[in-house]
């Protein structure tokens, strides 16, 4: 695996992100942010009411809520806890600045491919929506073939790279709680966890996920917040040298390797790992929501990425920042890696114990996104109009790649879902490149309306907002 790794993901890996991706990914954000008019900041309040008053709809199908959670599942996972960590190994300090700004940027991609995702949504044959990239190229593009390509795309990162991603996270931080390496048991206990609620479809993973995310996401970010205030006299240093490494203005972190380009590329790599903005993923869940305007449920995604990145991704670098030198030294070798440094930073301040809540925290986590990663596989399985047969036997295959991730080493598992996740991240890019004109219409409707009082309310006949006629059976 290390030979496979090393001439060939490896040197794939390296031109997507420093070549290719990088540039895309910020070019994309801003591009957005400009044809929107900074909606990610202008509309940011309407992002929060939103999304507290998106409970309705779960009677009939997935409600906005729920969407909501499913998304944040797959967002707040491994990217948040081990892949912060291992920015801030790579990259220095300076990696979390590139990190927030590609998910401030991000904002606006995730609103543009949400709303694609809705304004294309298909019914599905039990009655509840389906959409999401493979179905916007196929409806809005013309190109069933392309839409196939993401498809698969998707399939094989989320549902086999990601998944044993988040599985391999697990047993990273349960084998630092005894003296033994991988723990075989960590396979069982996922594959009969996951089982039950994988085979219940999407709507048992939605409603897991709407009661399971706002939980944990919370419990995170308390425990972040007591650590910052153990420290509070260390912030502002702290912040301090997260800006100048990002600029390579510190000269105390001179001998980390890549200096400003290391910075910029680990911030970026783990930052769209984390928040998935432009990735793709996310619009899969947002298809599913029931709704009344395609734009209501772009802002509420959007507001997912703020929660992903700047709350808890932030939450987890102030935790590796602020437990002490014996813990995070940048550009050296340390004993931990990934969500194992995070977990050795909170022991360092909280004590021993500490190292049980945080195997909670990171199975939960993690958990969750191994069901908001099938979810998406299945929509996907959906659009490629597999069998029974073929859908029953992905499940199988899921659990699986789950196993097979608690007992592989970490560094090739990440590799793989790097050169994945960029494949995906390219289809998509190009595709909401090419339809930004109808998710920037439906901003224009959903802004019109409130404008004018009223409740914003879509209707696709005669819309003079839409680039062409819209046909579907969803929007009248």
């Amino acid at each position: 695996m290390d030979f496979i790794q090393q001439s060939l993901i490896d040197p794939v890996s390296a031109f997507l992100w420093n070549y290719v991706l990088v540039y895309l990914l910020i070019g994309a954000g801003l591009y957005f942010t400009l044809r929107t008019r900074a909606v990610q900041f202008r509309l940011f309040p309407k992002m929060i009411s939103e999304m507290r008053g998106s409970r309705s709809g779960e009677d009939t199908g997935v409600s906005s809520f729920q969407a909501f959670c499913v998304g944040l599942a797959s967002r707040v996972g491994t990217g948040n806890i081990a892949g912060v960590a291992i920015a801030l190994t790579l990259g220095g300090p300076g990696a979390i600045f590139w990190m927030w700004v590609v998910g401030l940027v991000g904002m606006a991609t995730a609103f543009v491919e949400a709303t694609l995702a809705q304004v294309f949504k298909v019914r599905g044959p039990d009655g509840a929506f389906r959409g999401g990239p493979a179905t916007y190229i196929q409806r809005g593009l013309g190109s069933r073939t392309w839409g196939k390509v993401f498809a698969v795309l998707l399939i094989l990162t989320f549902g086999i790279a990601f998944n044993m991603v988040q599985a391999n996270t697990i047993a990273d931080v349960v084998s630092t709680l005894r003296s033994s390496d991988r723990q075989l048991g960590v396979a069982l206990v996922l594959v009969l966890a996951t089982a039950p609620v994988l085979f219940g479809g999407i709507r048992r993973i939605a409603r897991v996920a709407e009661y399971v995310v706002p939980v944990m996401a919370a419990v995170y970010l308390l425990l972040a917040a007591l650590i910052v205030l153990l420290n509070l006299g260390e912030v502002p240093g702290m912040l301090a040298t997260i800006v100048k490494s990002a600029f390579g203005l510190d000269p105390a972190l001179a001998g980390v390797a890549g200096g400003i380009s290391a910075a910029l590329l680990n911030g970026a790599k783990r930052g769209l790992f984390s928040n998935e903005a432009g990735m793709g993923s996310a619009p899969n869940a947002a298809a599913t929501a029931t709704t009344t305007h395609p734009a209501r449920q772009g802002l509420i995604q959007s507001l997912g990425v703020f929660v992903d990145t700047i709350l808890i991704c932030t939450a987890t670098a102030f935790i590796v920042m602020l437990g002490g030198d014996d813990v995070y030294r940048p550009g050296q070798a340390t004993a931990d890696t990934g969500a194992s440094l995070t977990q050795a930073a909170v022991a360092a301040q909280l004590g021993g114990w500490s190292n049980w809540l945080m195997a909670v925290l990171v199975t939960v986590f993690a958990f969750s996104s191994i069901l908001g990663n099938s979810s998406y596989a299945l929509v996907n399985l959906d659009f490629l109009r597999a069998s029974p047969a073929v859908e029953t036997a992905f499940r199988i295959v899921v659990l699986v790649a789950v196993a097979i991730g608690s007992v592989v080493a970490l560094e090739p598992v990440w590799a793989l879902a790097d050169v994945a996740m960029a494949l995906m991240a390219l289809v998509n890019l190009t595709a909401i490149l090419l339809l930004g004109k109808w998710a920037f219409g439906m901003l224009d409707d959903f802004e019109a309306a409130a404008r004018g009082g009223r409740e914003p309310a879509f209707t696709a006949t005669g819309n003079p907002h839409l680039p062409r006629p819209l046909v579907g059976d969803v929007w009248p």
